[in-house]
Order: C-alpha cells, then structure tokens, then sequence
C-alpha cells in the first residue's frame, strides 16, 4: 500500500530528523555565522527529504544525505548573499541579504563547509543557545529546539505552556543572539567557565522538569528527561575534562536510575524511603558512579574540590549504595550537603541537609533547622518546606500540626499527583518526606 509506505518512510524521517537535526543545524551555523538562518537551512533539508525520500526511498546514510543537502543550499545562499551585497555601496547595506555575516567571510565558509567537525560544531552550538545574554526560559526552549530535536508543539506541551507562546520566546532568542552578534564559537579561559555554568545550568533545569514536573497531571515526563540525559551525555563526551560536565552526568545518570520505583502502577509518586531498590536501573547507575569517579580525579588533579553537580550526584550515590532508606550513610551525607552548601548555598541545600540531619540524628535536631527556614521568603512557595516539617512532626508524636502543615503543602502543590501524595499524607495513607 503506497500509503502505508509512505508513512513509514515520514516516520523514519522523523527519527532521522531527532537524531540528526542539531549535528545538521551545528555545521550551518559555522558556515553562516547565524543560529536563526542555519535553522532555517536545516529545515529546507527536511522539506527536501519529505520531497525525494518517498519517492526515491530513504538512503542508505540519511544523516549524511541531510548534512549534504543542507551545506549546498547554504552554499547558494551564501553566494546569492555576496553578489547581492556587491550591488551596494556599503557591505550589510541590505539586511535581508545577511551581508554583514557572510560576503567577508564567503571564501572561508565555502572551504569550511568542505570540513565537518562535528564534536566541535555541537559544542559551539550548546553554548550559543545557552549563552548569558538570553533569559533562562528562552535558553531551555531554544536548546530543547535545536539540540533535543523536539518540536515547537512538544516543548510547549513539556513546560504547559501555549505553542505560541514558545514559538515566540524562541524566535526572539534567536533574534537576540544576532542583535548582541554572540559569536559562533567556544568560549576561552574565564568566558569558558561563565558560560559552562550556563549551559549546565539548563540541561540540568530541563532534566528536573521532566524528573518531577512543576504542573499537570503526571508526577514525571520521561521524554524530557531523556533529552536532558542525552544532552549531557554529548556534552560529556565533547567536554571529557571538566569535572562538572562528568558531575552533572553521574547526578543525572543516578536520579534516572530510580525512575522504574518512582511510581505505582496507578501512575502515584512513591518516595526514596518506600521504594523498591530491586526496581533501580543497575546499569545507569554503574555509569552514574564511574561518571562520579571520573569528576573526583579531575577535580583532584586539578587541585580544587568538587563542584555543587559533582558534590549532588555524590549524595545520590550514597542513595544508590545503599540496599534500604536505613543502611544510607545518612551522617556523609549530612557531611556533604555541608560542602555543597559552602560552594552553592541555597534554602533549598539547606531545607534538603535538614532531611538527612533528622535521618542521621532524630527529628527534633532537624525541626529546629526547619523551623530557621520558615520565614525564608524564597520558601515561602514551596510546597516541601510544610511537607519536610509535617513529616518530623508526626515523628514526633504532634499529629494534628502535621496535618495542618501537610494540608498547607497540598495548597502549594501545582502538579496534580504531588497534591494528591499530600493530601493522601494529611489523611494518614501515605509516608515520606519530599521527593526522590
């Protein structure tokens, strides 16, 4: 049936397309100099491949077909761009024709396009989309857009906002970068580290959102975990010798391993202390621990201590060392949120040490921290302050102030399924503290 084919062969474009878009969009923007134009060249690649692969048949090498047909067609733009830009007076005369990026460079860009350092192109790309001259929503959907490979539809979907919405939030991203004239390359010496935290910074804020997301109906959204994991698995292997890319990746590679005992059959959160560990990811968490030794032996050679990423993920492999919530090292870790809070102090690293000081030496040493926290104004909001504080007072026997507390927690829960966990922990039917 033709149109049977036909549909597997979109399909395949469309896993071709996820799979190869941001190496395709990392080479364009090389040669042209512009993150919004080589966007727009990658995506006459695809129109291209929707064209001639039903048709034709998919290629034998589909990524190459792609890369090949979106550097001819920059190609032709970039000579259009220069003989239209010799028409004027002044170089960049005429905006449209992108003179400014492209006519003193057209010699150079043709012989470029000869060349594919891919691993190099992607790590240039990673930190354009994420540069510090973009506001932190507008980095995460442009990376998601150009590194995820995920449609304009799915980010909206992802983060519960509007298709508009985010399509706007991108193209001004991307109009932002051009105006600031943000430099398609990598970053050196101070400039490299600035801009590191940055681009970790937003794997990391995607991977959480999709760990524990901030609204709807579902406790967690694995696709948007996955394209934070395999984000920080291509920066990793494009930045092998910075401790905290090794960090982040073994943090990331550790909390994904739980995913399988995060949730009930029902789809219902199930917290660190009640979960089955037998029902943990063994492999990724092997990865997650040699990543973590990897960070250690680079910090150390390079004489400093580890980074907040590398100090988390060795807190979640003191989770993952551990057969039950009771054999846990809970006095190491309080031990190292105390490091991490001297490298990145935060409410939230304190509210968090807190936890593993009632684990480590009862809940009333850890009540008085909590209670230290409660006219915090950046935990005013947030819903496991009351739910971390409810927990130790019911064990410690004031039961009717930890449901008041666990109520107010409810209150604050914008996912459906953590007010739900609240709710059902006010009622006396549920146990934990915060989530894991």
């Amino acid at each position: 049936m033709p149109g049977a084919a036909t549909t597997d062969v979109h399909r395949a474009i469309e896993a071709v397309w996820r799979i190869e878009s941001a190496k395709v969009v990392a080479v364009l923007a090389r040669l042209v100099r512009d993150i919004g134009w080589a966007e727009e060249l990658a995506q006459d690649a695809l129109v291209a491949a929707l064209e001639h692969w039903p048709r034709d048949g998919v290629p034998d090498n589909p990524g190459a077909w792609l890369m090949t047909t979106a550097k001819h067609r920059a190609l032709d733009r970039l000579r259009q761009a220069a003989l239209q830009a010799r028409k004027h007076d002044e170089l960049g005369a005429d905006a449209d024709a992108r003179g400014d990026h492209v006519v003193p460079d057209i010699v150079d860009a043709v012989a470029a396009a000869q060349a594919d350092p891919i691993g190099d192109d992607l790590l240039r790309l990673i930190f354009t989309a994420c540069h510090p001259v973009l506001k932190p929503d507008a980095r995460i959907a442009l990376t998601l857009k150009l590194l995820g490979g995920l449609s304009t539809e799915e980010i909206a979907r992802a983060f519960l906002a509007t298709e508009p919405t985010i399509a706007q939030r991108i193209v001004r991203a991307k109009r932002t970068l051009t105006a600031a004239r943000v430099a398609f390359e990598l970053p050196q010496g101070d400039g490299l580290q600035q801009r590191l935290a940055s681009v970790l910074e937003v794997v990391y804020a995607i991977f959480n959102e999709g760990y524990t997301a901030t609204r709807g109906d579902d406790w967690m959204r694995p696709a948007l975990m996955q394209e934070a994991l395999r984000l920080a698995r291509m920066l990793a292997g494009l930045a092998p010798h910075e401790s905290e890319v090794q960090g982040l990746l073994a943090l990331m590679e550790l909390q994904a391993s739980r995913d399988a005992a995060r949730t009930d059959a029902a789809g219902r959160p199930v917290l660190l202390a009640q979960q089955d560990r037998q029902r943990w990811d063994r492999l990724l968490i092997r990865r997650g621990l040699l990543a973590l030794q990897r960070a250690q032996a680079l910090a150390g050679s390079a004489g400093g201590a580890l980074g907040p990423y590398a100090l988390q993920a060795a807190i979640a492999a003191c989770h993952a060392r551990a057969a039950d919530a009771a054999a846990t090292d809970w006095a190491g870790i309080v031990a190292l949120y105390d490091a991490l809070e001297q490298v990145a102090p935060s409410p939230v690293v304190r509210l968090n040490r807190a936890v593993a000081v009632g684990m480590a030496f009862g809940p009333e040493a850890a009540l008085e921290l909590v209670d230290a926290l409660r006219d915090d104004a950046a935990l005013r909001d947030y819903q496991w302050l009351p739910s971390v504080r409810a927990d130790l007072l019911d064990k410690l026997g004031r039961r009717d102030e930890a449901r008041a507390e666990w109520q107010h927690a409810a209150t604050l829960a914008r996912n459906a399924r953590e007010r739900e966990l609240l709710l059902a922990r006010a009622q006396g039917r549920s146990e934990g503290t915060a989530p894991n």
